[in-house]
């Protein structure tokens, strides 16, 4: 299963290193498990969106395959694949980029013919193959129709839940200074913690490590600096991790400074199961 990874400290900028683990301890196992991807996105000081990103195909013969690199930013977004739709190729990895903004999904949509059509001019924003990169592009397409990210998530998002079939759709989008992250349905977690500077043990950095050794995260100014961390498992062992509810769309501007609500309350109408996937797509949602 993909791995999502969001933090913000707007409005402070915030020296972060992370480390994308993307291999499992045993070669065994590492054609089962190996991510097919890793990305890190960031936005320099004058707001222009970076994004550091390779694609590491599962067959890859060695122990670790490990992606870090070193930054200053006030909001992080990372992605680790195991991809379900589209090669092991740079442009199928994620984060993508649109419009200034960041983009990160974990799931399945299918139906890809139909979220074509429905895209029509605006299939042009993508140059992969995925069905994250064609979400992303529904949702930058109502951004741009409202002027609001929160409201062209919501749209694209009700939208795909009304008419693809859908497994899941869990996806971080960020901007300079502002984080979104919506969960829908309740097929896979995701979890949000707000962290005072310090954390909740007065003044430690921040030092996660996903349990499944799939993503580690430093940050030693976070001693100073409150943050909100949004991930795909719980990342310490702090008490302050949050599931987010089903159809929650949760919003982190400057401050940081977190609101929340309910955007997509109906079950997807064309709901996929596990059985309904296909070999690949399931392994990769099962996948821990």
């Amino acid at each position: 299963m993909c791995r999502l990874f969001g933090m913000s400290s707007a409005p402070e900028r915030t020296c972060a290193t992370f480390w994308l683990l993307d291999a499992p301890d045993s070669l065994s196992d590492q054609s089962h498990r190996n991510p097919d991807g890793a990305g890190l996105g960031f936005f320099d000081a004058d707001r222009t969106p970076r994004v550091y990103k390779t694609p590491i195909a599962a067959y890859q013969d060695q122990c670790f395959a490990e992606q870090a690199k070193q930054v200053k930013s006030a909001v992080f977004v990372a992605h680790l694949r195991y991809a379900t739709t589209g090669g092991v190729a740079y442009r199928n990895t994620q984060p993508f980029e649109q419009d200034g903004r960041l983009f990160g999904h974990n799931g399945v949509i299918e139906d890809l013919d139909e979220l074509d059509a429905e895209l029509g001019p605006d299939l042009a924003m993508v140059e992969g193959e995925t069905d994250s990169e064609r979400l992303f592009a529904l949702i930058t397409r109502e951004i741009r129709k409202r002027s609001d990210v929160a409201g062209g998530i919501e749209c694209a998002a009700r939208w795909v839940a009304r008419n693809l079939r859908l497994y899941a759709l869990n996806l971080i989008l960020a901007s300079s200074e502002e984080l979104w992250a919506l969960r829908y349905p309740d097929t896979h977690e995701l979890y949000v913690l707000q962290r005072p500077g310090g954390g909740h043990h007065g003044a430690r950095h921040l030092d996660h490590s996903g349990t499944a050794g799939r993503m580690r995260v430093h940050c030693a100014d976070m001693a100073r600096v409150p943050a909100v961390v949004i991930a795909s498992e719980p990342m310490d062992d702090s008490l302050g991790w949050r599931l987010l509810e089903p159809g929650e769309l949760l919003h982190v501007g400057p401050g940081p400074r977190v609101t929340s609500r309910i955007a997509v309350p109906e079950e997807p109408a064309r709901r996929l199961q596990l059985a309904d996937l296909s070999p690949r797509a399931a392994a990769a949602q099962q996948a821990a």
